[in-house]
């Protein structure tokens, strides 16, 4: 990525990782699809309590592969093919031992955590047994999170998605035959997704091994490497943090929408559900510029950092101009595929126009984080964590107390987040850009 056409390399990298992502989504969403129209309402909610906190396990452990994959990104746009290997190597350490030790204490953690977000009772049992599923298969989405990361570092974006498409259209086997067929509920949801997640991520570690060169280690290898965890870890460790501050400003928003009852629950679980897809493009937009920005600053080529910025902010002001319209006309037929009761139809149609407003923003949130996460900006990544913490845990309280908003305080409070995250993430790119233009 450090020689050609900016917008032909990042729309050639990042067009595989975003069908990659999106069918990634397809776990969660194909999970809510059919125990919301297959089990109730209720079946739904009881998944969609759970989004934040998995999150929040997940966050922990999948920052640390994305500070790898930027080390070996930023080695790969050198060419040091022994620094390359050594970061193949020593992110598996920090990887699978993270992973191990999320996914114990996650487990045991499980049912104080849903009681300390005011989980509805009569959801609780179903959103307590899907949870601690998920926490069973963090370990595997850790394998998969890894052999992605360091495949795309290297340039490889094509490889992680053939193997993601196999395991989410098995996924999509398994909730059928679990739950409609056999009936096994929100068990056999979680159940599903966790066969597949596992199917993913050995597969595609197993085809790397095989065909990437970078991936045939020798034995000095394997040794642990001071420098590389280090570099990982002041890496990894900050974006751990962001995504982890966020998970938990997600988890105070999702206490405030479980005041409201199970209906407000399943409106929410199916608008987050449909807005997880509409962050795909904006994400891999961003996910594409880390790359490409740490490829060309470990290349010392800081002006194409500056054009990659530029060229992606119109990619993604030309794909807001689409979505809008889009959300805004069709919302209510969207939700409806997620479930059948007209009440919880109508609140989702409705907090999706809200939300649909801000995208822009959410837009420049992906971009702005992108170049900054690869040119290795530690500091951003907690700062804008630290943001999103604020504002999710202040503004939707703040704003359902006011008649003026109420129940509908908690979609504008989305937006209003993304706006302030997206203006603080602005100004640090600016002052880069005066340091380093």
């Amino acid at each position: 990525m450090t020689e050609g056409n900016p917008v032909s390399l990042l729309i050639k990298f990042a067009i595989p990782m975003l069908i990659g992502n999106l069918f990634q989504q397809v776990y969660n969403v194909v999970d809510s699809v059919i125990v919301g129209k297959f089990v109730s309402a209720d079946a739904l909610a009881s998944v969609g309590v759970t989004s934040s906190v998995t999150f929040l396990f997940f966050a922990l452990c999948n920052g640390i592969g994305s500070g790898g994959g930027i080390v070996t990104a930023q080695f790969f746009g050198t060419g040091n093919e022994r620094r390359i290997k050594d970061c193949i190597s020593n992110t598996a350490y920090l990887m699978g031992g993270m992973s191990l030790f999320i996914g114990i204490l996650a487990f045991f953690m499980s049912g104080p955590v849903l009681g300390l977000l005011d989980t509805p009772q009569k959801i609780m049992d179903d959103a307590l047994i899907y949870l601690r599923l998920q926490c069973i298969g963090i370990v595997f989405v850790a394998l998969y999170n890894y052999a992605s990361s360091m495949l795309r570092a290297l340039g490889d974006s094509r490889t992680p998605l053939y193997f993601l498409v196999f395991s989410c259209l098995f996924n999509t086997v398994l909730d059928l035959l679990f739950v409609y067929r056999f009936h096994m509920g929100v068990f056999g949801a979680g159940l599903a997704t966790v066969i597949s997640q596992l199917v993913s991520g050995a597969a595609c570690l197993v085809f790397a091994l095989k065909t990437n060169e970078y991936f045939r280690l020798d034995r000095e290898n394997f040794r642990l490497n001071r420098d590389i965890i280090w570099r990982s870890v002041r890496l990894g460790v900050p974006l751990s943090l962001q995504f982890a501050l966020i998970a938990i400003s997600c988890m105070g928003l999702q206490k405030v929408v479980n005041g409201f009852g199970a209906v407000a629950v399943a409106a929410f679980t199916a608008t987050s559900r449909i807005e997880q897809i509409i962050h795909q493009p904006y994400q891999t937009l961003g996910a594409s510029l880390a790359t490409f920005c740490g490829q060309n600053y470990g290349a010392r080529k800081n002006d194409r950092v500056f054009l990659g910025f530029r060229k992606s902010m119109l990619l993604m002001i030309i794909f807001t101009l689409v979505m809008l319209p889009v959300m805004q006309l069709f919302s209510k037929g969207i939700v409806r595929i997620f479930v059948n009761e007209a009440d919880v139809i109508d609140m989702g149609a409705m907090s999706l126009r809200i939300t649909s407003l801000f995208y822009v923003f959410l837009g420049v949130i992906y971009v702005v984080r992108g170049v900054l996460n690869g040119i290795g900006d530690a500091f951003f990544a907690f700062l804008n964590g630290i943001v999103e913490v604020i504002c999710r845990l202040t503004i939707p309280i703040f704003l359902t107390t006011l008649p003026l908003f109420g129940l509908w305080g908690i979609w504008w409070s989305v937006g209003i987040t993304w706006f302030l995250s997206a203006f603080t993430a602005y100004l640090r790119y600016v002052c880069y850009r005066k340091t380093h233009g």
